[in-house]
């Protein structure tokens, strides 16, 4: 990938068109992970309605353990985002390049953590099933926070019901019959074309990607996720080195620049 490529798709700068390729790839990365984590753990890890509803059915049934569980699982989603907020304020607050790059690291170094707990899963399943659980849990958390901070919370990428239930509004306006009325006081219904296709997009990323993660985790077990931590890797890399490069002089690669777009996002 070109290097200012990267650098728009990463960096501290952002545009409307760098935050929806960013949402697209983080999207396909949630789904993966996922579903492959679903056929790893047995557990969804990234639908916290679904972890608040099991920890009320478990324990009206009287199955503290496993109530217990579903805390911590729910307060791994809550520390990843913590920690994504707490790095990207930490990096703004120094004009740094690599405001939401960290967070991408940090999620990719995570990955290989699963991928090797994963790995001996079955070994020390007692001890390595939680933890399993809960490093999946701060990772969706940790990535839904990343999106949610750069696009000004009008993208998410981990779970998809309020995208769907955006979806569906924005097709019954689409196919809303406007009419006129005689007092002539109706106003057009039109829907928003460019969140439509948004919203398409990420749906489409994350059912791939959930596909490809269970294909990988089928196929090649707990190393599918070396790919998807290259992925992140390479995205974080640019405004990383932007940051080290003042202290490297002689490896500096193409000053970083203002990206200039005409679908500029707001600013933060």
């Amino acid at each position: 990938m070109p290097v200012p490529f990267l650098r728009n798709l990463t960096g501290t700068v952002r545009t409307r068109r760098a935050n929806r390729q960013l949402g697209a790839v983080l999207a396909f990365v949630a789904g993966a992970v996922n579903a492959g984590g679903f056929l790893a753990v047995q557990q969804y890890t990234s639908h916290m309605t679904g972890i608040v509803s099991m920890i009320a059915d478990e324990f009206v049934l009287g199955n503290l353990l496993m109530v217990f569980a579903g805390f911590c699982a729910l307060a791994a989603f809550i520390s990843g985002a913590a920690t994504t907020a707490i790095l990207i304020n930490w990096a703004r607050h120094r004009q740094m390049y690599s405001e939401y790059a960290m967070s991408l690291a940090l999620e990719a170094i995570l990955l290989l953590l699963f991928g090797l707990l994963g790995a001996n899963l079955e070994t020390y399943v007692t001890v390595i099933l939680p933890a399993t659980v809960m490093v999946l849990c701060f990772i969706m958390g940790l990535q839904n926070a990343i999106v949610t901070k750069l696009s000004q919370a009008q993208i998410r990428t981990t779970h998809v019901t309020g995208l769907v239930t955006d979806l569906g509004i924005e097709l019954g306006k689409l196919i809303y019959w406007n009419r006129r009325h005689k007092d002539g006081t109706s106003s057009l219904v039109r829907a928003d074309r460019d969140k439509l296709g948004i919203h398409c997009l990420i749906l489409s990323m994350f059912f791939i990607g959930g596909v490809a993660g269970a294909f990988g985790f089928k196929h090649m077990g707990f190393s599918a996720t070396l790919p998807l931590a290259v992925v992140l890797l390479v995205m974080a890399a640019i405004p990383m080195f932007d940051d080290i490069a003042p202290h490297l002089p002689n490896l500096r690669i193409l000053k970083p620049s203002m990206p200039i777009d005409a679908d500029k996002a707001p600013e933060k």
